[in-house]
Protein backbone atom coordinates (compact mmCIF):
# COMPACT_ATOMS: atom_id res chain seq x y z
CA UNK A 1 0.00 0.00 0.00
CA UNK A 2 1.33 3.48 -0.80
CA UNK A 3 2.84 5.65 1.90
CA UNK A 4 1.92 9.31 2.04
CA UNK A 5 3.89 11.97 3.92
CA UNK A 6 4.76 15.65 3.87
CA UNK A 7 8.51 16.09 4.39
CA UNK A 8 10.34 19.40 4.43
CA UNK A 9 14.10 19.29 3.84
CA UNK A 10 16.44 22.22 3.37
CA UNK A 11 19.06 21.92 0.61
CA UNK A 12 18.83 18.14 0.63
CA UNK A 13 19.58 17.51 -3.04
CA UNK A 14 18.50 14.66 -5.29
CA UNK A 15 20.87 11.96 -3.94
CA UNK A 16 19.88 12.62 -0.31
CA UNK A 17 16.20 12.56 -1.28
CA UNK A 18 16.74 9.15 -2.89
CA UNK A 19 18.55 7.85 0.21
CA UNK A 20 15.70 9.06 2.42
CA UNK A 21 13.07 7.45 0.17
CA UNK A 22 14.97 4.14 0.21
CA UNK A 23 15.34 4.25 4.00
CA UNK A 24 11.63 4.97 4.48
CA UNK A 25 10.77 2.08 2.14
CA UNK A 26 13.11 -0.30 4.02
CA UNK A 27 11.48 0.62 7.34
CA UNK A 28 7.99 0.23 5.86
CA UNK A 29 8.87 -3.26 4.60
CA UNK A 30 10.50 -4.19 7.88
CA UNK A 31 7.47 -3.21 9.96
CA UNK A 32 5.08 -4.90 7.57
CA UNK A 33 7.00 -8.14 8.32
CA UNK A 34 6.74 -7.68 12.08
CA UNK A 35 10.37 -6.62 12.38
CA UNK A 36 11.75 -9.74 10.69
CA UNK A 37 14.76 -8.99 8.53
CA UNK A 38 14.42 -11.24 5.49
CA UNK A 39 17.70 -10.04 3.97
CA UNK A 40 19.86 -10.82 7.01
CA UNK A 41 22.03 -13.93 6.66
CA UNK A 42 24.04 -14.88 9.78
CA UNK A 43 27.23 -16.75 8.97
CA UNK A 44 28.12 -20.05 10.59
CA UNK A 45 29.90 -19.38 13.88
CA UNK A 46 29.14 -15.64 13.77
CA UNK A 47 28.51 -13.94 17.12
CA UNK A 48 25.22 -12.00 17.05
CA UNK A 49 24.50 -8.93 19.20
CA UNK A 50 20.98 -7.70 20.09
CA UNK A 51 20.72 -5.67 16.90
CA UNK A 52 21.51 -8.73 14.77
CA UNK A 53 19.11 -10.88 16.83
CA UNK A 54 16.33 -8.36 16.17
CA UNK A 55 16.93 -8.81 12.43
CA UNK A 56 15.97 -12.48 12.88
CA UNK A 57 13.34 -12.41 15.66
CA UNK A 58 10.34 -10.07 15.89
CA UNK A 59 10.78 -9.68 19.68
CA UNK A 60 11.51 -6.22 21.08
CA UNK A 61 12.06 -4.75 24.54
CA UNK A 62 10.79 -5.44 27.09
CA UNK A 63 10.27 -8.95 25.70
CA UNK A 64 13.63 -9.68 24.09
CA UNK A 65 15.44 -11.99 26.54
CA UNK A 66 18.67 -12.70 24.65
CA UNK A 67 21.62 -10.29 24.75
CA UNK A 68 23.97 -12.21 22.47
CA UNK A 69 24.27 -15.40 20.43
CA UNK A 70 27.80 -16.69 21.02
CA UNK A 71 27.60 -19.84 18.92
CA UNK A 72 25.38 -20.75 15.97
CA UNK A 73 25.55 -23.94 13.97
CA UNK A 74 22.80 -23.40 11.41
CA UNK A 75 19.77 -25.56 12.15
CA UNK A 76 21.68 -27.73 14.67
CA UNK A 77 22.83 -25.88 17.78
CA UNK A 78 22.94 -22.39 19.27
CA UNK A 79 24.21 -20.81 22.48
CA UNK A 80 23.07 -17.44 23.77
CA UNK A 81 23.57 -15.19 26.77
CA UNK A 82 21.08 -13.29 28.91
CA UNK A 83 22.61 -10.98 31.50
CA UNK A 84 20.06 -10.79 34.31
CA UNK A 85 19.92 -7.22 35.60
CA UNK A 86 18.21 -5.93 38.78
CA UNK A 87 16.47 -3.31 36.61
CA UNK A 88 14.44 -5.94 34.69
CA UNK A 89 10.76 -5.00 34.84
CA UNK A 90 9.64 -8.36 36.28
CA UNK A 91 11.74 -8.03 39.45
CA UNK A 92 9.40 -5.30 40.76
CA UNK A 93 6.78 -7.93 41.54
CA UNK A 94 8.67 -11.25 41.45
CA UNK A 95 9.44 -11.09 44.36
CA UNK A 96 9.81 -7.80 46.27
CA UNK A 97 12.74 -8.14 48.66
CA UNK A 98 13.92 -11.41 47.06
CA UNK A 99 14.02 -10.99 43.28
CA UNK A 100 13.90 -14.24 41.27
CA UNK A 101 13.63 -14.48 37.48
CA UNK A 102 10.30 -16.16 36.63
CA UNK A 103 10.75 -19.68 35.28
CA UNK A 104 8.50 -18.96 32.30
CA UNK A 105 10.88 -16.18 31.25
CA UNK A 106 13.86 -18.52 31.49
CA UNK A 107 11.95 -20.86 29.16
CA UNK A 108 11.14 -17.90 26.88
CA UNK A 109 14.85 -17.01 26.80
CA UNK A 110 15.66 -20.56 25.68
CA UNK A 111 12.85 -20.39 23.12
CA UNK A 112 14.24 -17.16 21.65
CA UNK A 113 17.67 -18.76 21.19
CA UNK A 114 15.86 -21.73 19.65
CA UNK A 115 14.00 -19.33 17.36
CA UNK A 116 17.28 -17.83 16.13
CA UNK A 117 18.59 -21.34 15.43
CA UNK A 118 15.37 -22.44 13.68
CA UNK A 119 15.23 -19.31 11.50
CA UNK A 120 18.91 -19.27 10.52
CA UNK A 121 18.78 -21.81 7.64
CA UNK A 122 18.32 -20.22 4.20
CA UNK A 123 14.95 -21.96 3.66
CA UNK A 124 13.50 -20.44 6.87
CA UNK A 125 14.57 -16.82 6.41
CA UNK A 126 11.67 -14.41 6.54
CA UNK A 127 9.52 -16.90 8.45
CA UNK A 128 8.37 -16.75 12.06
CA UNK A 129 8.92 -19.43 14.70
CA UNK A 130 5.83 -19.68 16.92
CA UNK A 131 6.35 -21.36 20.26
CA UNK A 132 3.84 -24.28 20.35
CA UNK A 133 4.55 -26.42 23.40
CA UNK A 134 6.82 -27.17 26.33
CA UNK A 135 7.56 -30.68 27.56
CA UNK A 136 9.76 -32.03 30.34
CA UNK A 137 10.36 -28.58 31.86
CA UNK A 138 12.46 -28.65 35.02
CA UNK A 139 13.61 -25.76 37.18
CA UNK A 140 16.59 -26.69 39.33
CA UNK A 141 17.86 -23.44 40.88
CA UNK A 142 16.61 -19.84 41.12
CA UNK A 143 18.06 -17.20 38.79
CA UNK A 144 18.86 -13.93 40.55
CA UNK A 145 19.90 -10.43 39.50
CA UNK A 146 23.57 -10.40 38.52
CA UNK A 147 23.46 -13.93 37.10
CA UNK A 148 24.51 -14.60 33.54
CA UNK A 149 22.25 -17.17 31.89
CA UNK A 150 23.96 -19.33 29.30
CA UNK A 151 21.21 -20.62 27.01
CA UNK A 152 21.96 -23.74 24.97
CA UNK A 153 19.60 -25.27 22.43
CA UNK A 154 20.12 -28.44 20.45
CA UNK A 155 17.95 -29.33 17.44
CA UNK A 156 15.85 -32.45 17.71
CA UNK A 157 13.34 -33.46 15.05
CA UNK A 158 13.09 -30.69 12.44
CA UNK A 159 10.47 -30.80 9.70
CA UNK A 160 9.40 -28.26 7.09
CA UNK A 161 6.76 -26.64 9.33
CA UNK A 162 7.69 -27.70 12.87
CA UNK A 163 10.78 -28.16 14.95
CA UNK A 164 11.65 -29.66 18.32
CA UNK A 165 14.64 -28.42 20.32
CA UNK A 166 16.07 -29.32 23.71
CA UNK A 167 17.06 -26.28 25.75
CA UNK A 168 19.20 -25.85 28.84
CA UNK A 169 19.85 -22.74 30.91
CA UNK A 170 23.03 -22.62 32.98
CA UNK A 171 24.44 -20.24 35.59
CA UNK A 172 28.08 -20.68 36.61
CA UNK A 173 28.20 -23.98 34.69
CA UNK A 174 25.24 -25.48 36.60
CA UNK A 175 21.91 -26.31 34.94
CA UNK A 176 19.16 -24.07 36.35
CA UNK A 177 16.41 -25.07 33.90
CA UNK A 178 15.80 -27.34 30.93
CA UNK A 179 12.91 -28.18 28.61
CA UNK A 180 11.91 -29.60 25.25
CA UNK A 181 10.41 -26.85 23.08
CA UNK A 182 8.24 -27.26 19.99
CA UNK A 183 7.97 -24.56 17.31
CA UNK A 184 5.71 -24.00 14.33
CA UNK A 185 7.38 -22.31 11.36
CA UNK A 186 4.99 -19.98 9.54
CA UNK A 187 5.27 -17.47 6.73
CA UNK A 188 5.60 -13.89 7.97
Amino acid sequence: EPLSAHIIALKSGHSLNLKLARKVDQQRQRYSLGGVGVDYHPREGEELNREAIMKILPHRDPFLFVDKITSLETGKHATGIKNVNINEYFFKGHFPGRPVMPGVLIIESMAQVGGVMMLSPEKNRGRLAYFMSIDNAKFRKPVMPGDQLILEVQAGKIKSRTGLVHGRALVDGKVVAEADLMFALVES
